[in-house]
């Protein structure tokens, strides 16, 4: 029985350290207006521009096959572009870059 409580442990510590998961739950938990995008996931969809406002809502985020930019449009309010784009003078920090950027609307 310690094993498995010891097995646990270690597995929620790895999950939390290795993964995107505690961040995700907590932005999540404070914000009821933020998501993550239907092509993602809580582990893997990792915000790396974050609103500076009075609001915590994520501006871009990647995971390991897309870039995503929060739009703010309520039909669309993502768009998303792979990873291995041939944009030319592809900014990922620059939505105007994204050349064929697909529109995203988030699982509720």
């Amino acid at each position: 029985m310690k094993v498995c409580i010891g097995l646990l442990v270690v597995a929620a510590l790895t999950i939390g350290l290795a993964t995107p998961l505690p961040g995700n739950l907590f932005m999540l938990l404070m914000d009821r207006d933020n998501f993550i995008p239907a092509q993602s996931s809580l582990f893997t969809f990792a915000p790396y521009q974050v609103s500076q406002g009075s609001s915590n809502y994520w501006l871009y985020g990647e995971d390991d096959r897309y870039y995503y930019h929060f739009t703010y449009a309520p039909a669309h309010p993502y768009r998303y572009i792979a990873k291995d784009n041939q944009c030319p003078a592809f900014d990922r920090d620059d939505v105007r870059s994204w050349c064929n950027a697909l529109q995203g609307t988030p699982f509720r």
